[in-house]
Order: C-alpha cells, then structure tokens, then sequence
C-alpha cells in the first residue's frame, strides 16, 4: 500500500507585496514538487490576495506554512500544524519548513 500523498497549503506576503512574496510562493512551490508534496500557495501581494485557500483546502491539509513579514490572520488554521517564519526564510529553506511539516515537528 502506498502512503498518502501530503498536503500542505501555504501563504506568502511582506509588507510590498511585490517580490518577495512571489519569489517565497515559487520556491515552496518548487521545492514540495520536488519532493512529492501536494502543495497550494495563498500569496497577499500588492494586487491582493490571489489563489485564495477554501475551507476545504485548510481542512484536508496535514499542515500550514507562513511566510510573511505582515500580520495575517491565522484563525482559520486552528488545530492545524503550523510553521510560521518570516517571508526571507520561505525563499530560502523551503524544504525545511516543508520537511517540518511532514516529521510532525511543527506546532498545532
């Protein structure tokens, strides 16, 4: 039998909400391709937020990254595994904050 899939949604912004929130969607993006996960990125940027997360999406996921250098709500996301880091660190350790997610190390 074959282990599920993982899914993990994400959402991405800083406060210009130009480069670096898409540059930090691209790389999550990336990296849970490459290492086989389901993955949806929720971006806030300087057009508003685009690929907006549903309900349905926010349950199912087995987990939920932050990048953001700006306030987001989290309250949608309670009792979910949550890894919350600045918008600089989902550019640069995608993997990381993914692999945080799947070893179970992240908060609820």
């Amino acid at each position: 039998m074959t282990e599920k899939k993982k899914k993990i949604v994400a959402l991405t912004a800083c406060p210009v909400g130009i480069a670096h929130t898409y540059m930090a969607a691209e790389n999550l993006q990336k990296a849970a391709d490459a290492m086989g996960v389901d993955m949806k990125v929720e971006t806030h940027g300087s057009i508003g937020v685009e690929n907006e997360l549903t309900a349905q999406e926010i349950e199912e996921a087995d987990g939920i990254i932050i990048a953001s250098d700006t306030g987001l709500d989290k309250t949608r996301f309670e009792g979910k595994k949550l890894v919350n880091v600045g918008v600089q660190e989902g550019i640069r350790n995608p993997e990381q904050l993914i692999e945080k997610i799947i070893s179970g190390n992240a908060n609820v």
